[in-house]
């Protein structure tokens, strides 16, 4: 059963999100009310109360999220943390000043709740690794912006 935690994220999650190693899964609707997901490995919290993300300015996920505004992020880490986080979007920065396809985005946190379950635990997230050095440099790259873009947002 869902719990609501409230508007700022819990401190598990931000020290995970601050680490840059966690996917979550972008929920949004198209203008037709069509559901759409996107994983997202690229983000990083401005502080406890919005997260910043990286994302395809071509990608289904960023142009419904353009257009609908609100979002949902999933998260589900090892150590049974799984939580999800309705928000407002809103883009900072097109283009990035990394790459000129990807786009900053801000998301103003409105609820979090938890969805640990009684019957079943998170036992391991999203373990991903990159594909050639080529996109490690740029992932290093767009999380750097988003840190910066932290600071003086």
């Amino acid at each position: 059963m869902a719990k609501h935690v409230g508007v700022k994220l819990p401190e598990e999650l931000y020290e995970i999100l601050k680490k840059g190693r966690s996917v979550a899964v972008l929920a949004t609707f198209s203008d037709k009310g069509v559901p759409h997901t996107t994983p997202i490995q690229v983000m990083y919290p401005k502080g406890y109360e919005s997260i910043l993300l990286s994302i395809n300015k071509s990608h289904q996920g960023y142009l419904n999220m353009v257009w609908q505004k609100k979002v949902m992020l999933c998260f589900m880490e090892e150590g049974n943390i799984a939580y999800s986080i309705l928000g407002r979007a809103g883009v900072v920065r097109a283009p990035s000043m990394v790459h000129p396809l990807m786009n900053v985005v801000h998301i103003d946190i409105i609820d979090i709740k938890s969805d640990c379950s009684v019957l079943s635990k998170v036992d391991s997230g999203v373990r991903w690794s990159y594909t050639s050095w080529e996109a490690e440099e740029l992932s290093v790259a767009l999380l750097n912006e988003l840190k910066e873009v932290a600071k003086t947002l």
